[in-house]
């Protein structure tokens, strides 16, 4: 009950604040401070979603399933490379370099060669989001493997556990909580990265529908389109959470 109280209180000043954004910028719009085809206004905004609901719902869907695909593909990208990493020191020490390098290239100067090799269907965006989401999970996995206590590690090996026993038994459930934190951010990075695959070649998504009302300066269905874009990532980290409390259900107390 105690923990309960902090967290209401942290949702009513979050959503403070966000009532404060929504105010202000509704009153800037409404006095013309800045002209409505420059920003519209929130209304402006609620107003072009409802209207445009049914397409962006369409483009949702093809947004959505490249984003499972590619963040699917991630997390197992991730977890192999991690568990392997974590048992061959050498292999640590020549491919961790190698990891974030791939993550010094930014996602808009890989999208149009993955478009060239690969076409403008689903495979380059799938390609793309592994890329981006697999560095989490794996830089999280390998911090959790390597954080485990020890001598927890030494105990097991004095009862005659194997490699693997150890894994299992210890550093894997170790790992888990860094494991949450980083899908956490892959979940996010996956729509985000589906959405700027799609900016540069597709024939469907939320990113191709951006691109074809920006051509038309229709700023209050961009605006539409961010949002949901926000909520989707949004309630893909709060998926994340659930699957956490369920997979890890010591933590509740």
């Amino acid at each position: 009950m105690k923990r309960k109280f902090p967290n209401i209180t942290n949702n009513i000043w979050s959503c403070s604040a966000i009532a404060v954004v929504l105010i202000v910028w509704q009153a800037i719009c409404s006095l013309g401070f800045v002209e409505s085809f420059m920003l519209p206004s929130p209304i402006q905004v609620v107003q072009a979603f409802i209207s445009e609901f049914p397409a962006l719902m369409e483009h949702s869907v093809i947004t959505l399933t490249e984003a499972f695909l590619g963040l699917a593909l991630g997390i197992l990208l991730g977890f192999i490379m991690a568990v392997i990493m974590d048992q061959f020191e050498p292999l640590y020490k020549a491919c961790y370099p190698l990891i974030v390098l791939t993550q010094t290239i930014p996602t808009v100067a890989i999208a149009p060669l993955l478009v060239l090799w690969f076409g403008y269907e689903m495979t380059p965006k799938v390609i793309l989001i592994v890329i981006t989401t697999f560095f989490p999970i794996t830089i999280g996995l390998l911090n959790g493997f390597r954080s485990v206590d020890p001598d927890s590690i030494n105990l097991l090996r004095a009862m005659g556990a194997g490699r693997w026993q150890i894994f299992f038994h210890i550093k894997l459930p170790g790992a888990m909580s860094q494991f949450f934190s980083g899908l956490r951010i892959s979940a996010s990075y996956a729509v985000v990265g589906a959405v700027i695959s799609e900016w540069l070649g597709g024939f469907g998504g939320l990113g191709v529908y951006m691109t074809r009302v920006k051509k038309a300066f229709s700023f209050d269905k961009m605006f539409a389109v961010i949002f949901l874009i926000s909520i989707i990532s949004l309630l893909l980290m709060k998926g994340v959470d659930l699957v956490q409390k369920k997979c890890m259900p010591w933590e509740k107390e």
